[in-house]
């Protein structure tokens, strides 16, 4: 069930569909769940719908070239995703290429994402931002 979940998930997101996305997650959703810094709006810690709101508010900042979900992981109650993905920052013409990033999604006991993270490069990240 969450594995399909997540699957959904980014076949929204691959056509925009934020508020479907939103529907999965649990209203006290901890997007973002191991971030230290907030310097990067994609990366930035958020709680709630809302905050996840944000996070795909802050992606206009971004212009992704390809975006590629390449091996989902099942662990029950934890689903892990490699993906690939390349981007600009369109503030500064800086470019990210990541290789197998990895997303953890965690459920709840009633199938919604209660927390969610990017395992990324944010080096490369805030030095693209940054310009």
């Amino acid at each position: 069930m969450n594995l399909q979940t997540t699957r959904e998930i980014y076949e929204a997101f691959g056509v925009g569909d934020v508020p479907a996305i939103l529907s999965k997650l649990s209203e006290d959703v901890d997007w973002e769940y191991a971030s230290t810094s907030d310097e990067v709006p994609w990366l930035r810690r958020r709680y709630g719908r809302d905050g996840a709101a944000a996070f795909f508010q802050s992606l206009t900042a971004i212009e992704i070239h390809s975006f590629s979900p390449k091996a989902l992981l099942d662990g029950g109650d934890v689903v892990v995703v490699l993906v690939d993905i390349e981007f600009t920052v369109k503030a500064t013409g800086k470019r990210v290429v990541e290789e197998d990033e990895v997303h953890i999604w965690r459920f709840n006991s009633v199938g919604k994402v209660s927390r969610f993270r990017h395992c990324a490069d944010t080096q490369q990240h805030a030095l693209a931002y940054r310009g």
